[in-house]
């Protein structure tokens, strides 16, 4: 465990101690997760897929229905219709993105499928509805495990939709950007940015510029798609009222010009080391990772790899906050 008070770090995998969290990083890069801007027709496709995905991915016998002999993994669309209550001519229509489905059964479909909540919402997100009684999804599914445990040399955090922190790696922990503030969004990305940025972490004003708009851009995909969400809802509230910058860009956003950009980590011994940050979607968990990495065969290259075998064996940390999700 390290912090103070109600913020508490959990270590869930490690073969290591760590001392106090110093520093936070804003964060570089962070990308919304839903397709904000895109056309009406490059959703519908996106759902279609989505549905074929998650059919092709559903074992019958899950679902009571005989397994037999298949041509074709997962469930036929003949099965999908009568299950959702619909044709198998119309399940092939929504997959190839050629009709536009009512909430109805966008409802259906999840049904039949037995989906777990992220993929509910994320339906429900790429077809143009909000999920009803939709919460942020904060659990750390398999898939965000097995990413911070493959790149454990490289510095990387999971967040989630309202861009909280839910893990991070131990070479993450090494940069030593992440401070305690008392503040009840302590672990949450767009407030530390907005409201309570941080003094050893540099950027230029495009990447700057860039950074801010694609943290509203999340912002606003998360309470679209998450209305239910009072702990969003007042994230969003309090930070309007806290940042005039934010509240600004909410009432009139930038257009997202780059969903990557570059920062220098002021270290406390005093070194510093650049960093671009690139995001990794997790769409199933409705999670995003974001990886921290130096310019190959650079000085920061190699201050980065002191600093993280200094930090000892690899570790995932899970994040305890307080804020939304």
């Amino acid at each position: 465990m390290f912090g103070g008070g109600n913020h508490q770090i959990t270590l869930i995998r490690s073969g290591a101690t760590f001392g106090d969290v110093r520093d936070y990083p804003h964060l570089v890069g962070a990308v919304s997760s839903a397709a904000t801007g895109h056309n009406r027709a490059v959703e519908l496709h996106r759902f279609g897929s989505a549905v074929r995905q998650l059919r092709e991915s559903t074992d019958p016998a899950d679902l009571g229905l005989p397994v037999g002999k298949r041509r074709t993994r997962g469930l036929r669309r003949e099965e999908l219709g009568e299950l959702a209550g619909m044709s198998a001519d119309y399940v092939r229509r929504l997959e190839q993105g050629r009709s536009h489905p009512s909430a109805g059964v966008v409802d259906a479909i999840a049904k039949a499928l037995h989906v777990g909540r992220s993929d509910y919402e994320r339906l429900c997100a790429l077809a143009g509805y909000a999920a009803l009684e939709g919460q942020v999804p904060k659990e750390l599914g398999p898939g965000a495990v097995r990413l911070l445990e493959r790149f454990s040399d490289t510095p990387m955090f999971v967040s989630d939709a309202a861009m909280n922190l839910i893990a991070v790696n131990s070479a993450f922990m090494a940069l030593r950007h992440w401070d305690l503030t008392g503040d009840p969004w302590d672990w949450n990305v767009a407030w530390r940015s907005f409201c309570d940025p941080l003094i050893g972490f540099k950027q230029s004003a495009a990447d700057a510029t860039d950074h801010e708009a694609v943290l509203v851009a999340q912002l606003r995909s998360a309470v679209l798609r998450y209305p239910a969400d009072s702990d969003l809802t007042a994230l969003i509230d309090e930070m309007r009222t806290r940042s005039r910058m934010f509240d600004d860009l909410w009432r009139n956003p930038r257009p997202v010009a780059a969903y990557e950009s570059s920062a220098a980590f002021v270290h406390p011994d005093g070194g510093s080391v650049t960093l671009m940050g690139s995001l990794i979607a997790i769409p199933g968990d409705d999670l995003a990772a974001l990886m921290l990495t130096p310019a190959p065969g650079s000085a920061d290259a190699s201050r980065l790899a002191e600093l993280v075998a200094e930090e000892g064996d690899p570790a995932i940390i899970r994040v305890g906050q307080s804020g939304p999700g």
